[in-house]
Parts: C-alpha cells; sequence; structure tokens
C-alpha cells in the first residue's frame, strides 16, 4: 500500500458519511459526456464546436464541469454562459473540485507524480 492509497483511504473513510451533504442539492441526473476536457473539444473551420470520445453516463452535471475545469481549455465566459442557461446551484465552484476527485484519483494510479498530491488536496479540501 502506497502513500496515496494509505491516506486517500482515510480521508475517504472520513468523507463517507457527508457524501449527500458534499454532492449538493439534489437534482435530476443529467446525461454526460463523461471525458469532457480540451483534448475531446474540436473546433471546425467554421468555428463550430465538436465533442467527441465520450464516456456517456448520468450523473450530476456538475461533474462534467469539473473535467471542463480540471484540465482547462474552456474560458470563464463558456461557464457564464452555462450557467445562464442552465442555472447552477450556489457553490457549484467548490463542489466542483468534489467531482475532480475521481479522476485525480484513476490519473494518480495511472501516472503517479503531481496527481497523487492533486488527488490528496481536493479530497483534503471536504475532510
Amino acid at each position: 500500500m502506497n502513500r496515496l492509497d494509505r491516506v486517500a483511504l482515510k480521508m475517504i473513510e472520513k468523507l463517507t458519511p457527508n457524501i449527500a451533504e458534499i454532492c449538493g442539492p439534489d437534482e435530476p441526473p443529467a446525461l454526460l459526456h463523461g471525458d469532457l476536457w480540451s483534448g475531446n473539444r474540436m473546433v471546425d473551420k467554421n468555428g463550430k464546436n465538436w465533442l467527441i470520445d465520450p464516456s456517456l453516463h448520468w450523473g450530476h452535471r456538475e461533474y462534467d464541469l469539473a473535467m471542463m475545469q480540471l484540465f482547462g481549455g474552456f474560458s470563464a465566459e463558456v461557464f457564464s454562459a452555462y450557467n445562464e442557461e442552465y442555472q447552477l446551484d450556489s457553490g457549484w465552484q467548490h463542489r466542483v473540485r468534489w467531482y475532480q476527485i475521481p479522476p485525480l484519483l484513476v490519473h494518480a494510479i495511472l501516472f503517479g507524480g503531481h496527481y497523487e498530491d492533486s488527488a490528496l488536496a481536493a479530497l483534503s479540501a471536504f475532510a
């Protein structure tokens, strides 16, 4: 068991009773892209956006926003426009960090390095 395993497991066990509160207000599940980062967004010669390589599933829509922020490539205007079209609940900016934990843990397992520190920092924000 490495450092990430030990520390992350302790944090997750501590957070488990509070998961419903951490996830924020109830809302209906949304169909998510599931891997929405800048590398899966293409812009054609006419400036039209295309999303590729989905990992479709149902879940909280803040998950896709979390992925968009995690690896960058989306401007603040994108998030503002999203919020204007489909208003986000108060505190969504903080909860985005929560929804970044699963992909950070996957990247920590696959690639190690700074992803371990990022995953632990994200968990610490809620512990």
